[in-house]
C-alpha cells in the first residue's frame, strides 16, 4: 500500500467528497437508497421532507458521483452509484458503534 501523501488536487477532491457525508439529510437519502432504487416524490415521503430540498441534495449527490439516475417516461429514479458507496456508509457506522 503506498503510505505518500496525495497531491494537493486529489486532497482537495478527497475532502470535498467526505464533507458530502457531514449532512444528516444527505446521509439520510444515502441509507434510503441503499435499500432500493426510488423517486424524487417516494423519498420526499419516505423522509417526510420538501421535493425542492431532496432535489437539491441529489442534484449534489450527483455532481459527486454518489448516486445515479435513469429516467423512464417522466420519472427520474435514484440508486446508490456504486458499491464502494454503501461500503463507506457501513463502515462508518461500524466505526460509530465500535465507540457507543
Amino acid at each position: 500500500m503506498n503510505k505518500t501523501i496525495p497531491v494537493d488536487e486529489e486532497l482537495i477532491d478527497l475532502a470535498e467528497f467526505l464533507r458530502t457525508f457531514g449532512d444528516p439529510t444527505r446521509l439520510r437519502i444515502l441509507f434510503l437508497l441503499r435499500r432500493r432504487e426510488l423517486g424524487v416524490q417516494a423519498i420526499s415521503d419516505e423522509l417526510s421532507l420538501q421535493q425542492t430540498t431532496v432535489s437539491h441534495q441529489l442534484k449534489l449527490l450527483r455532481h459527486l458521483r454518489l448516486v445515479r439516475y435513469r429516467k423512464e417516461g417522466r420519472g427520474v429514479f435514484y440508486r446508490l452509484n456504486d458499491d464502494h458507496i454503501e461500503q463507506i456508509l457501513e463502515i462508518g457506522m461500524q466505526h460509530i458503534q465500535e465507540q457507543v
